[in-house]
């Protein structure tokens, strides 16, 4: 509520238009603002993502690859992931949005932070395939047998596509929706800037965890010879911190607020206005204007309003 003081008139000689702001400004501010918490929750997917060409790709090189006479790249099975998530993305727009729509008679099937939620969801079901995975291919690897085919590995890569199918295309619609109209690239690079945390936050995650188990001389988690290393633990360890941050998502979405989304906004604008224009017609008003702003409950400043450079008279 402090930010309300920007656009408050205190009459004084020093107030021009650097000092005071108007209620349209201050109101988008505070859009932006409440964003930051859903775009804080969207990091550690972000981060579980950029294991897709590191430790995914090292596992890889760890197992059998050959194919006859042919040895399949590890970082290939990346391809995996982008195959599926085209898929996905059509199977879920043609398909699945048509059914929710039916039950939910929600427009887009379901609310962009329910299709967040269920990537988060999926994020921690991957962590714990990726686990299982890494047990078996340690077992086989401890008894000297000949390494598992590299295919073991394509669930966890599946997976991740379907993930990024529907958590980060609800990613960037959510940020951009919600952005107020003067900010709607800043709403695009909430979204975008994400990837780039969270590549950061994955080698951070990584260099501290190896660090820490490293500690009083033991062998740590993460070495250069996945055989001699705990990756299964590593990826117990994303699993966990993957539930802890659903968790924290889900408080934050249930606090935040929906902005009304454009395709809605425009659907009851238009139905606004013919309302007026009939009762215009039918003399029930005299004069065609907009709807006053709604403020808070309990304010109890007197508006001057003067078209978009409207301020609050504290007189």
């Amino acid at each position: 509520r402090f930010l309300n003081k920007a656009c408050v008139d205190t009459g004084s000689s020093t107030s021009d238009e650097w000092m005071l702001c108007t209620i349209t400004q201050v109101e988008e501010t505070k859009q932006i603002l409440s964003l930051i918490p859903i775009w804080v929750a969207t990091f550690i997917p972000s981060a579980m993502i950029a294991q897709i060409n590191t430790l995914f790709v090292k596992q890889g090189t760890t197992l059998n690859r050959s194919i006859g006479n042919f040895n399949i790249p590890s970082s290939s099975l990346a391809a995996f992931t982008i195959l599926t998530m085209i898929i996905t993305y059509i199977i879920y727009e043609s398909f699945i949005v048509k059914i929710l729509q039916k039950l939910t008679k929600n427009p887009r099937g379901i609310t962009l932070l329910q299709r967040i939620s269920i990537g988060f969801i999926i994020h921690i079901v991957i962590m714990i395939v990726a686990w299982l995975i890494e047990k078996h291919r340690l077992s086989v690897a401890k008894k000297h047998e000949v390494p598992s085919s590299i295919f073991i590995l394509l669930p966890q890569f599946i997976l991740m596509g379907i993930a990024e199918a529907l958590l980060e295309g609800a990613k960037i619609e959510f940020f951009y929706d919600q952005a107020p109209e003067s900010m709607k690239s800043l709403g695009t690079s909430y979204s975008l800037t994400t990837t780039g945390i969270g590549s950061f936050l994955s080698s951070f995650l990584l260099s501290i965890v190896s660090r820490v188990t490293e500690k009083n001389g033991r062998r740590g988690w993460i070495l250069d010879n996945l055989n001699d290393s705990h990756l299964d633990y590593y990826y117990a360890f994303l699993a966990i911190l993957n539930v802890l941050n659903f968790i924290f998502f889900v408080i934050v979405s249930k606090l935040y607020v929906y902005r009304a989304e454009i395709s809605n906004s425009l659907e009851v604008l238009e139905t606004n206005l013919t309302e007026k224009k009939e009762n215009f017609k039918t003399g029930k008003v005299d004069y065609l204007v907009p709807e006053p702003l709604d403020f808070e409950a309990g304010s109890e400043w007197p508006l001057e309003m003067t078209d978009d450079n409207a301020v609050v008279s504290s007189t």
